[in-house]
């Protein structure tokens, strides 16, 4: 019984890969081309979610930093929810809304990429954060699942919106990191060129 419970887990999983590579396929190749052009020109990619979220955005910044599958030169990226002053200076002082928009303003440039992570599309720290973007004149990539909530409204036609179709939060993170991971390796491919394989 546990055991057919687990399995079904995986099936699940792997079905909403498998639809979901066809719907996203092509805005996952657009925010390739955004953080592209962005990392080619000196920018930095500032990631920001809550939860697990969090913790993509984290896993994101150190394959940018340090590597993905191959040797490569840095690329710049910051997880905005690591640093623990900043995130309770900035929730006793202003509150848990504003954690993200601050730093977005603090660090974020013209020409730099928000990498807006979350599940219900409705975080209202990361809707902040996009709307700081936007004063910012940065470009967004969203990751959101279940239709895309208030992100639908908050992006710009210039920004990517990567929605995972599907309700359940942890199919919904499962596709995301899917998703981060192919980011990443498309912009290893688009700098170092195919990855020769052994004969």
């Amino acid at each position: 019984m546990l055991e057919q419970r687990i399995q079904q887990h995986f099936i699940d999983s792997a079905d909403l890969k498998y639809q979901s590579a066809q719907i996203l396929s092509k805005p996952i190749a657009a925010a390739v081309q955004a953080i592209l052009t962005c990392v080619t020109s000196g920018g930095k990619v500032l990631a920001c979610g809550n939860g697990g979220s969090a913790s993509d955005a984290q896993h994101f910044a150190a394959e940018f930093i340090g590597r993905y599958e191959r040797e490569r030169p840095e690329l710049a990226a910051i997880a905005l929810t690591t640093d623990s002053s900043i995130l309770t200076a900035l929730g006793n002082d202003y509150g848990f809304d504003i954690i993200y928009a601050r730093q977005v303003r603090a660090l974020g440039s013209a020409g730099d990429v928000l990498l807006a992570i979350s599940t219900s599309g409705n975080s209202a720290n990361v809707l902040a954060a996009v709307e700081a973007a936007h004063e910012r004149e940065m470009t967004v990539v969203a990751l959101s699942g279940r239709g895309g909530g208030k992100m639908n409204q908050a992006l710009r036609d210039t920004d990517v919106h990567i929605c995972v179709p599907h309700e359940r939060t942890a199919r919904v993170q499962e596709v995301h990191i899917l998703a981060l991971h192919c980011i990443c390796d498309a912009v290893d491919n688009q700098l170092l060129g195919e990855l020769e394989t052994p004969t």
